[in-house]
């Protein structure tokens, strides 16, 4: 290679291993190639030429490890990488929000309802409304939004989990309430709105109903007095109408386009003997819908400013009205979009179709191929690598995807600096060293290479002593040069590895592929779970047994030269869970 070419080939290198380090592990031709150019535009017009030695700078960092890419970065371009932390710390904050000026004390909510457990999406608005709240040093509620025990049952077991969830992602709540046990309030404020004249007991039929629209005739009880329609509400909260016999509309324009928002429904009955709810029973028949109760709710417990769904347009206009006739001010609403995690299940009727079917061998909603929040924590997720991802999609109305690289990079660059290493191999076959000059070949290998506090493990490799290495890596290497990670070089024949040298510089210059192992009689049985989209592939493997290994479970660790996983069983085998590499 020239001199010229050596050149090319570094300038190459540097953003071959800067792209892959920021992106999975693994650099794109196309990105290295616009990055060069851009640097150097007078390399455009010898481009064909140079594409064969971009490629081999590529393939070079694709071969390095994300640690080995991390120390050249360091080594060789600290300000490229400082520069790059720096950026997306810039990146990941909000903007300011509106209004601001118009409120004593900033009170955010989030109001999730409990017929489910959340999932990533949910958590959005969870972790937007918890900054917002911090930031201006303000409130942030949490309120269970459960007045539907028929079409949305609540699960008895989702208010706590919610609330475990939230404290994982580190969020922190001021105030907590539930509308079930708030329905006293809200049948005060349903006789407030029918005094106003702003709210009428319909008793039509759904189909009647319909046609007086097609016909652009008005309602005929629209114009009924308050008295007659306050008298008729009791009526409903005796018993006397049945269920889709009678409900309280609040009045709107006739004639919107839009005929989802025409005298919306503020409460129906609900058959609570059929459907009890499991807070309250069968307490209540008369129950507020979403829009009502959610709309009293934010003013009487003082929210400013509404976090929530693009979706839920129409209910802020829906609402809106009922504000007009109470006299009241609405809150500050700002509209988020869709969040999709891709090649993860995030919808709730989704999970719950799975779930019921029984089959693809699911665990629950906790399972890590689900987008819930016990999913993601069992995949290894961190709640740090979660909210740092919420902050940078931020408050657009758009809808956003987030690939599972992209979170997958950011909960990597965390768990790197905590995460202790440990030796592992899947589908292991067992090897026999020999040659080796000295009397025993010693590996010293430290749990973490920059936590010194966690120590290290000295391994001793004899002659006739035996080794387990991947049946891949066996078939791949076979009669070929390999280096035994942190212990020497050796040449990989018939289940035996002959010893050449234990020099790392000889293994650099010969461009030995680097495989992992581990010592036979000292290893603890494991099994290694890779959820892939709907998929589940299960790897046995041994782990190396360590004195560390039985403080590790519940914990994410890296197994060396395999990816980070989460450790949930450590005896009489070590279950894991790989999250990413």
């Amino acid at each position: 290679m020239s001199e010229n070419s050596e050149k090319i080939y570094e300038i190459a290198l540097k953003h071959a291993v800067y792209n892959a380090f920021k992106h999975e592990g693994k650099a794109v031709l196309s990105i290295v190639i616009s990055k060069i150019l851009a640097e150097n535009p007078t390399l455009k017009d010898k481009i064909r030429d140079i594409i064969p030695i971009i490629r081999k700078a590529v393939d070079e960092a694709n071969r390095m490890s994300w640690e080995e890419q991390k120390r050249y970065l360091e080594e060789r371009y600290p300000d490229l990488v400082k520069e790059s932390i720096e950026k997306e710390e810039k990146e990941k904050t909000l903007p300011p929000l509106p209004d601001t000026n118009k409120y004593r004390i900033i009170v955010t909510r989030f109001a999730p309802n409990p017929d489910f457990f959340i999932h990533l999406g949910n958590s959005r608005v969870a972790i937007l409304s918890h900054e917002y709240a911090r930031m201006y040093k303000g409130k942030m509620l949490l309120r269970f939004e459960d007045t539907d025990p028929r079409t949305k049952k609540p699960l008895i077991e989702a208010y706590s989990q919610i609330k475990e969830d939230l404290k994982w992602l580190g969020i922190k709540w001021d105030e907590e309430y539930i509308q079930s046990l708030r329905m006293k309030l809200y049948y005060e404020h349903a006789r407030k709105l029918i005094e106003s004249g702003g709210a009428y007991i319909d008793t039509l039929k759904k189909e009647e109903v319909v046609k007086l629209l097609d016909e652009g005739k008005p309602h005929p009880q629209r114009e009924s007095s308050p008295e007659e329609n306050m008298e008729l509400f009791d009526k409903m909260l005796e018993g006397h109408f049945g269920e889709g016999e009678a409900v309280l509309r609040i009045k709107t324009e006739w004639n919107i386009k839009d005929r989802s928002l025409i005298d919306w429904v503020a409460f129906r009955i609900i058959d609570t003997d059929k459907n009890p709810h499991p807070l309250v029973g069968s307490k209540y028949i008369v129950w507020p819908t979403y829009n009502f109760a959610a709309g009293i709710d934010d003013h009487l417990m003082g929210v400013t400013h509404i976090i929530r769904g693009k979706e839920h347009k129409q209910n802020t206009i829906k609402q809106t009205y009922m504000y007009k006739y109470l006299g009241w001010e609405y809150p500050t609403t700002i509209h988020v979009g869709r969040l999709r995690l891709e090649d993860f299940i995030m919808s709730k009727s989704a999970i719950k179709k799975i779930l019921e079917k029984k089959t693809g061998g699911y665990t629950g909603p906790d399972d890590p191929r689900f987008g819930t929040i016990m999913g993601l924590r069992r995949r290894g997720i961190t709640p740090e690598a979660i909210r740092s991802i919420m902050i940078e999609v931020g408050v657009k109305t758009s809808d956003a995807r987030i690939s599972y690289a992209n979170l997958a990079a950011t909960n990597r660059k965390i768990l790197d600096e905590k995460a202790p290493r440990f030796m592992y191999v899947g589908n292991p076959l067992e090897v026999k060293v020999k040659g080796i000059p000295e009397e025993c070949l010693k590996a010293i290998i430290p749990y973490h290479p920059s936590i010194k506090d966690m120590g290290s493990r000295e391994i001793t490799v004899c002659n006739n002593n035996n080794v387990l290495i991947s049946k891949d890596d066996y078939e791949k290497y076979l009669n070929k040069k390999v280096r035994l990670m942190d212990l020497a070089n050796f040449m990989l024949e018939n289940h035996g590895l002959t010893y050449i040298s234990r020099s790392l510089e000889d293994a650099k210059k010969e461009k030995l592929p680097i495989i992992q192992w581990v010592k036979s009689g000292y290893t603890r049985p494991a099994i290694l779970l890779f959820p892939e989209g709907e998929d589940l592939h299960t790897e046995n493997g041994v782990i190396e047994e360590v004195s560390l290994l039985e403080k590790i479970k519940g914990q994410n660790i890296q197994l060396i030269r395999k990816g980070f996983v989460m450790v949930e069983e450590v005896f009489p085998y070590v279950k894991m869970i790989f999250s990413h590499i």
